[in-house]
């Protein structure tokens, strides 16, 4: 883990993140955190990330997104040299579909 973010303020926040019990518990903490374009650019890149893991191309992802390449192509990065953040986050949310 990069030792750049790794601070007690974000350790703070992400205790903070933890408590959160549901959807609508996550759009207020976030809507009072975030700008309405930082939660956006967030929600964007996760959904890059989604669309790269599905094999969908940069053009299909850009019109579908309206992510520059550039963006795609951050996100493409730390999908296959990251910390597997997004492969543990979608596994658990496959996981979860398949229980309801």
């Amino acid at each position: 883990m990069s030792k750049k973010i790794r601070t007690d303020a974000v350790d703070q926040l992400f205790e903070a993140i933890m408590c959160l019990k549901n959807k609508e518990e996550c759009y207020l903490f976030f809507e009072d955190v975030c700008t309405v374009n930082e939660l956006l650019s967030l929600s964007q890149r996760f959904e890059v990330a989604y669309m790269l893991k599905e094999k969908k191309t940069y053009l299909e992802i850009a019109e579908k997104t309206g992510a520059s390449t550039a963006t795609i192509s951050r996100v493409n990065r730390s999908l296959n040299y990251g910390n597997d953040g997004y492969e543990m986050v979608f596994s658990r949310m496959q996981e979860k579909k398949e229980q309801a």
